[in-house]
């Protein structure tokens, strides 16, 4: 194929691709650039997970009628006047690519009032052409329509996952830039449904409040250090006690200079500060935000600018990490484990071997009804009578069969025994649900929202009775079984956080039903009794899929009675 010039619209669409991945990433431009006109508040719309459309309001400085068509040309800025500047940037936009990629994505309107005049410029583009132009009523500031956003991109499209999962990603962007900029009111509406409203009082609490919800607020300590007189690299911001943690890394929110940026470097510098404090597999969470003088960060070494570049990044990473640390320290000693209880005590005791029950208060007995049996599984997928021999390091049991030995992950195991339990039970119509004393109230975050919203029959068909009560606030009446216990808001939260890391199958019902199981299965490093290794081991050989937990890993490994021969050198 010869060598040759693309087309305007097709270099159009291609850089498109680079800047605009999904809704969220039109989302993040557009808030950006609201920040950078002096928005005090800024109110994001979308509908259908922002495909159908993406609505952008703010009170910002507006853009003036003269420079409104010049604002979707590429490379066309009011952030930088020379080569020099883009070496000290001080914005969150700079690069003129924006607009016009937002333009040649989807139907693109913009109405535009500066203050002090006295009516609104507008004007229309599809796939970054100009459709209409001209004038019309607005308050002072920019409202910016993205509608059909990919629809001449098919192919693009195939790579979006379902509204809600865009949705989820959407809250995630207006929540990190409230807690970037506590003084400005930020409003996000899904579907009709206000999810999330900070008071853009200026104060980070206040923020984090509406976000995370009051409990994670009263949990918030302060960052400050150095004092701005000591040094040229501050940090500031927020982090939360190590009582209250997460499944995932997606609540430490890291800026650097206000802009939310994703740097594996020192996000390990604020884990390694928690270090000790925290169960294993948890995760902190926190809001801090780094200032770096302008030319020691370059913002320009990713198209979407997610990533930054520091030139002294380990002078920065070890900043962050002594003003954590010693806040935690002086807050929040470091914890140590007696009885399974977290405390904070001076001197460390013994960790307590776990020798109650484990599997066997969560499978069938004959005090409760069972749900309905699954069908015979097929022959092939039937495991041989396996009687157990002990275990390997509290966490995987060894069992003997009549086809040799056979070492079992047991919270894999668990986990497919639960799984089928749970959709058996969906399919009969009783989910295993337990009522709570009193209805409680708990906090959910913006994006953990919009994910009850979106898949409220499949919570309802596993045993969840859950209703908006207001704000971010929701009250629950009824669980399921396996989420039972003193701390419901923690136990829905973790699983709201495995469901949001899950990419497994479309049916929400069955994604429901494995984050249930791995929740309630037994963990690794549990001691189980002969009696709870034999009811483990009977069970899963009922199950229909006995060879593979629901996210697809191995629940065994086999090892036939000739290899081990040959290992032995007997054949």
């Amino acid at each position: 194929m010869p060598i040759r010039i693309l087309a305007p619209q097709e270099a159009a669409k291609i850089a498109a691709g680079e800047v605009i991945e999904r809704p969220a990433s039109v989302v993040k431009e557009l808030i950006e650039n609201s920040l950078d006109a002096g928005a005090s508040a800024i109110t994001v719309e979308v509908r259908e997970g922002g495909l159908a459309l993406i609505r952008v309001v703010d009170d910002g400085c507006g853009i003036d009628p003269g420079e409104l068509r010049l604002a979707f040309e590429r490379h066309a800025t009011s952030k930088v006047a020379g080569e020099d500047d883009l070496w000290r940037i001080a914005t969150l936009g700079f690069r003129g690519e924006a607009l016009p990629s937002i333009a040649a994505a989807g139907d693109v309107e913009v109405v535009s009032r500066v203050a002090g005049n006295d009516v609104a410029a507008r004007v229309k583009l599809r796939e970054g052409a100009v459709l209409e132009e001209g004038s019309g009523a607005a308050a002072p500031g920019t409202a910016f329509s993205v509608r059909r956003l990919f629809a001449s991109q098919p192919a693009r499209l195939k790579f979006l996952r379902a509204p809600g999962s865009e949705s989820t990603q959407v809250a995630s962007v207006v929540m990190h830039y409230a807690l970037a900029y506590p003084e400005v009111r930020f409003t996000l509406v899904a579907d009709a449904r206000t999810s999330l409203q900070t008071a853009g009082s200026g104060s980070l609490a206040d923020a984090v409040a509406a976000v995370y919800g009051s409990e994670v607020a009263a949990a918030a300590i302060e960052v400050v250090a150095p004092p701005p007189n000591e040094g040229e690299h501050g940090v500031r911001g927020v982090v939360i006690e190590p009582r209250l943690h997460r499944a995932s890394r997606n609540y430490i929110g890291l800026y650097v200079n206000r802009r939310w940026v994703k740097n594996r470097a020192l996000t390990f510098a604020i884990e390694e500060a928690y270090q000790g404090m925290l169960p294993v597999g948890r995760h902190p969470i926190a809001v801090l935000d780094i200032a770096v003088p302008p030319d020691e960060v370059d913002v320009n070494v990713h198209p979407t600018k997610a990533e930054v570049r520091l030139r002294r990044e380990r002078t920065v990473f070890g900043v962050l990490q002594r003003a954590v640390r010693r806040v935690l320290c002086d807050r929040a000693p470091v914890p140590t484990t007696s009885a399974g209880l977290w405390s904070a005590a001076p001197a460390p005791a013994p960790p307590l071997v776990l020798r109650t029950p484990v599997v066997q208060p969560r499978l069938p007995d004959q005090r409760q009804p069972s749900p309905e049996p699954p069908a015979a599984a097929p022959m092939s997928e039937r495991l041989p009578l396996l009687r157990p021999v002990g275990q390997v390091g509290n966490t995987y049991v060894i069992a003997e069969g009549p086809e040799g030995m056979y070492l079992l992950d047991q919270h894999a195991a668990h986990e497919r025994v639960l799984y089928e339990r749970y959709l058996a039970a969906v399919r009969a119509g009783r989910p295993e649900a337990q009522g709570l004393l009193g209805p409680q109230t708990v906090e959910l975050s913006a994006s953990h929202r919009a994910l009850i919203e979106e898949h409220a029959d499949a919570f309802e068909r596993l045993g969840f009775d859950i209703a908006h009560f207001g704000d971010g606030s929701y009250v629950v009446r009824t669980v399921p079984a396996a989420l039972a216990g003193d701390d419901i808001g923690g136990h829905i939260a973790e699983l709201l956080d495995r469901l949001q890391r899950d990419d497994g199958p479309d049916d929400w019902s069955h994604r429901v039903a494995a984050s249930l199981a791995c929740h309630a299965a037994v963990r690794a490093g549990m001691t189980m009794s002969d009696a709870e290794q034999r009811e483990l081991l009977r069970l899963l050989e009922e199950a229909e899929s006995p060879r593979t937990c629901p996210h697809g890993r191995p629940t065994m490994l086999h090892l036939t009675s000739d290899a081990i021969a040959r290992e032995f050198r007997r054949r």
